[in-house]
C-alpha cells in the first residue's frame, strides 16, 4: 500500500482516486477550497480522504498532479517544501484554450511543463505519464479495442519503477508502457495534445489514446 496524494479534484483526480483506493492504496484528494477536508467523497462509502493542497503533498509518499496544466507551475512551485523528497507524477497538459474551450497552443513550446516542474522542484522526482489519452482511459486501458500506450519520462529510474507499479494497479499491462527516457522526452508527449482537440471535434469524447502500434 502506498500513500498517494492527488492534487486536483476534477474528473481526472477523482477518477484516479477512486481506482487507486480500490487497488488498496491510501489516497488523499487535495482541493484548494478552505475546509475541503470535510467534502463528500467522489464515491459514496469510499475511503478517499480530503485535505488542502499543502497537507495532501506533505503527507503523501507519491503525489499526482491533476491540476489544470496552464496554472500548474505556479501552484506546485508554491509547494516546493511539501514536495521535497516525493515522487511527483504529472498527468497534466499545459495549453491555452482555443475558442471552443478545447486545448489550443502549448504553454511551453520548445520545452515541456514536466521539465519546468523538475527545474523548479529539484528535490522532487518528476515522472510524466498518462497525458496522451482521455481521462477515462487512464483507469480503464483495457476497454479500448487496440492496446493503448502509457509513456514514461523522468530522470530517476527508481521513481519510474514505482510509477510503473502504480500503472499496473490502474490496469496497464507491462507491454503497454513505453519508457522514453529522461524528463526532456516529456516535450514529445506533451506536444501530442495538439492532435487531441481535432479528434474530439470530429468524434466527441469517445475514449481514445495516442499510442504506438506494433
Amino acid at each position: 500500500m502506498t500513500s498517494i496524494g492527488i492534487l486536483g479534484a476534477g474528473r481526472v483526480g477523482t477518477t484516479l482516486a477512486r481506482t487507486l483506493t480500490e487497488a488498496g492504496h491510501r489516497v488523499t484528494l487535495g482541493r484548494r477550497e478552505h475546509g475541503a477536508e470535510t467534502g463528500t467523497p467522489p464515491v459514496a462509502g469510499s475511503a478517499v480522504r480530503y485535505a488542502d493542497h499543502a497537507t495532501t503533498a506533505r503527507t503523501a509518499d507519491v503525489v499526482i498532479n491533476a491540476t489544470p496544466g496552464d496554472s500548474t507551475l505556479d501552484r506546485l512551485t508554491a509547494l516546493r517544501a511539501e514536495l521535497a523528497g516525493k515522487i511527483l507524477i504529472d498527468v497534466s497538459n499545459a495549453t491555452h484554450d482555443a475558442a471552443d474551450g478545447l486545448p489550443g497552443d502549448l504553454c511551453h513550446p520548445g520545452g515541456s511543463l514536466a521539465e519546468r516542474l523538475q527545474d523548479a522542484l529539484p528535490d522532487t522526482r518528476v515522472v510524466k505519464t498518462l497525458n496522451t489519452m482521455l481521462f477515462m482511459v487512464m483507469t480503464a486501458p483495457g476497454t479500448l479495442a487496440t492496446p493503448p500506450t502509457a509513456y514514461l519520462s523522468g530522470n530517476d529510474e527508481q521513481a519510474k519503477q514505482t510509477v510503473t507499479g502504480l500503472l499496473g494497479d490502474l490496469g496497464w499491462q507491462p507491454g503497454w508502457i513505453e519508457d522514453l527516457g529522461d524528463i526532456t522526452t516529456a516535450r514529445a508527449t506533451e506536444a501530442m495534445i495538439l492532435v487531441v482537440p481535432h479528434i474530439i471535434r470530429r468524434n466527441g469524447f469517445t475514449p481514445f489514446a495516442v499510442s504506438v502500434a506494433r
